[in-house]
């Protein structure tokens, strides 16, 4: 992949992480597997743009908030699963 594409993911992932954010900030009650889920999903796209473009630290803080994200979706999945 080059580093030009590998950008495109980087800045996609950054987009999904600050509509995460802006939408946790701007509902009054958000729904946990959409903020967990996009955030997921922008960890995501930002590793794949830094294994092309090392950053070691800021791929630390990816894998960080990856994991954040599924502990939220599992802590969400067994929340659902106790109201059923």
């Amino acid at each position: 992949m080059s580093p030009a594409v590998a950008n495109l993911f980087g800045f996609s992932g950054m987009g999904c992480v600050v509509c995460a954010y802006a939408y946790v900030t701007q509902v009054k009650a958000p729904n946990p597997v959409i903020q967990h889920g996009v955030n997921l999903l922008g960890a995501g796209l930002l590793t794949v743009s830094l294994l092309v473009n090392l950053n070691p630290a800021s791929l630390v803080l990816e894998g960080v908030w990856a994991s954040i994200a599924v502990w939220g979706l599992a802590k969400a999945a067994c929340a659902a699963k106790a109201r059923s």
